[in-house]
């Protein structure tokens, strides 16, 4: 499956401008991570691109992605992609074993937020948004309280990475990369 095959599952299932703009923060962030461990990144975006693209039709943890996989599989999507969009939920902690799988679940929470971080900026502009504003915020537990900053800490222990030195820094510098396509650079969409 290509890109542009991926983005014609996600229009067709996601209605939702703020979670098309989220799967989209989750590709970029893939990619940015696929670049800095030498993988393909192709493959790193497609499945962050794809990972949520269920949620509107399967809205609960008992479906989300499971029953999304059949829908892939239908598509044609390789097995190990599906694998991967599957390890990313919270009931398939022991389904996280390869490098990607353990990027995808990393970076799916902390993707929103950081678009929290910059939409409550005056500016409303990622680029706008330091590693330092989004260490002060993540303090208050009311700020993004949607986002599971468990779910974040742990994705950084699984990648190995510092979460302040490096898994932010790098997750941030890729949405700012594409404020634009994000709808993040404050600009009216």
């Amino acid at each position: 499956m290509d890109r542009q095959q991926a983005w014609d599952i996600v229009c067709e299932f996601v209605k939702s401008d703020s979670l098309r703009k989220h799967m989209l923060s989750v590709e970029v962030a893939m990619r940015a991570y696929a670049q800095h461990y030498g993988e393909d990144q192709d493959s790193w975006g497609l499945v962050g691109l794809l990972h949520d693209f269920d949620w509107e039709i399967h809205p609960s943890l008992e479906q989300h992605p499971m029953e999304g996989a059949v829908i892939l599989r239908e598509r044609g999507l390789s097995e190990a992609d599906i694998r991967t969009i599957l390890s990313h939920g919270p009931l398939a902690a022991d389904d996280r074993v390869t490098l990607r799988d353990k990027a995808l679940f990393a970076v799916d929470e902390l993707t929103g937020l950081i678009t929290a971080a910059a939409l409550v900026r005056p500016s409303k502009n990622v680029r706008d948004v330091e590693v330092q504003s989004i260490r002060k915020k993540w303090r208050d537990k009311a700020f993004a309280r949607g986002v599971n900053r468990e779910d974040v800490e742990l994705g950084a222990q699984l990648l190995k990475v510092d979460l302040w030195e490096f898994h932010v820094p790098l997750v941030l510098k890729a949405m700012q990369d594409h404020a634009k396509e994000l709808g993040l650079d404050g600009q009216p969409t």
